[in-house]
């Protein structure tokens, strides 16, 4: 009776992971914002294709205050791509310096 217990367990400790390997920096703003990570995603891939390497929703001075940034990897290089989480605007689109944050 323990084998099945165990196998559950494992089962749990495997999907926690695979949960928190998803989440993103920020998502306790997540309830404020107007357009998901999703959607912000597709419009920061459409300013700037890539491959996205980090992603984090931020509160920020000016505009709606709230903002997705995006650190999308190109053959050139990595760039910052904001998108507005209430209004799904581009921010921002520019190549991340030396030091990126």
């Amino acid at each position: 009776m323990t084998k099945p217990l165990n196998m559950v367990a494992v089962a749990a400790a495997v999907l926690a992971t695979s949960v928190a390997a998803y989440a993103f920096s920020g998502q306790e703003y997540a309830k404020d914002a107007k357009i998901d990570i999703a959607q912000a995603r597709t419009a920061a891939l459409k300013a700037h294709p890539g491959t996205i390497t980090d992603e984090e929703l931020e509160k920020e001075g000016g505009r709606s205050g709230l903002r997705y940034s995006f650190d999308i990897k190109t053959e050139s290089g990595t760039q910052e791509v904001g998108v507005d989480a209430r209004t799904g605007a581009i921010l921002e689109n520019k190549a991340e310096g030396p030091n990126p944050d």
